[in-house]
């Protein structure tokens, strides 16, 4: 069979290996691929890998011979999955791969606030513990995160790691989730606007749907307390990011860790890209050497028990 992957680079930008995808057909990667190209690379596809490539109606309609789609991610919005289950055409995703890798940046973003351990790397590396009197100086605030409110929404798998790593901490867990469930974490369920209000810390982790798209807006963020910190590792469509801006240059909140935005690469005039007290990171929560390893294994297993006959993580059964 011949097997395309569309936009492989952000998996493997060479650190890993496309050899065991290699062995199941005739293989084809590129790093990237524009809209215009998509029909020419796969018009005579039967397996094609996308990571962020939209493999929709246009494309279905005019590549006949697509009888799978790999998907190298858990979400799978970029395929049509409706008209492909019509088409007979497999979709598969790459389920729960990241959920350590993204619990951590998670935590690098409360660790960098209560702790400021770079503002206080970049004091000392300025002369000002050379300089200093005494044996410690406390330039910036150290807050103690045991008995800090930490809120969650959304309550999956890594909802449910970050609130393992929370009661690790002695941290107060508090989550809001459309559904709960029986959990041996020490977490308490409440409604989102107690959420937004009680929480010291508030971690986003839902899905992005028509219910949760811009959950922190104006409304809910002047809910919270000036002293929290809101993180986002989900979905840029989760946050208003103009009303975010406005409550973190206001001080309404004291900060914002963000892995992701609406547009990504995000545009020169995206309004958080220089509000106050934010950290960003280029949406990298996924990509530790070891979840993209992860990640690579499963799609290429993916493909395999496809060919085999007997396909596995199918999406669109």
């Amino acid at each position: 069979m011949k097997i395309v992957v569309l936009d492989g680079y952000a998996m493997n930008s060479g650190d890993l290996s496309w050899e065991d995808l290699k062995k199941l057909g005739e293989l084809s990667i590129y790093d990237r691929t524009p809209e215009s190209k998509v029909v020419e690379r796969i018009s005579d596809s039967e397996i094609v890998i996308t990571n962020k490539v939209v493999i929709g109606k246009e494309v279905f309609e005019k590549c006949k011979n697509i009888k799978y789609v790999g998907v190298t991610a858990t979400g799978y919005n970029v395929v049509d999955t409706n008209l492909a289950k019509e088409l007979g055409v497999i979709v598969t995703n790459v389920p729960a791969y990241s959920t350590d890798s993204v619990a951590q940046l998670v935590f690098s973003f409360i660790l960098e606030h209560s702790q400021n351990v770079s503002k206080y790397a970049k004091s000392v590396k300025s002369g000002d513990w050379v300089n200093s009197k005494d044996f410690s100086y406390q330039k910036f605030p150290i807050i103690e995160l045991a008995g800090k409110n930490l809120g969650i929404i959304g309550f999956g798998s890594i909802g449910k790691k970050v609130a393992e790593i929370g009661n690790a901490f002695g941290m107060n867990v508090l989550v809001n989730t459309r559904t709960v469930s029986k959990t041996k974490l020490d977490v308490n369920f409440v409604s989102k606007e107690e959420i937004f209000k009680s929480s010291d810390f508030l971690t986003l982790h839902c899905p992005l749907n028509d219910e949760t798209k811009e959950i922190a807006n104006e409304k809910t963020l002047n809910l919270m307390k000036n002293s929290a910190i809101l993180i986002n590792t989900g979905r840029g469509g989760l946050i208003n990011e103009k009303n975010l801006a406005d409550a973190l240059n206001l001080g309404k909140i004291a900060g914002a860790g963000l892995d992701v935005l609406s547009t990504e690469p995000p545009k020169k005039d995206n309004p958080l890209l220089n509000a106050k007290n934010t950290y960003i990171t280029p949406h990298v929560a996924w990509a530790s050497y070891e979840a993209r390893k992860r990640l690579m294994a499963v799609t290429i297993n993916n493909v395999k028990s496809f060919i085999d006959g007997n396909p596995i993580n199918v999406v669109n059964k």
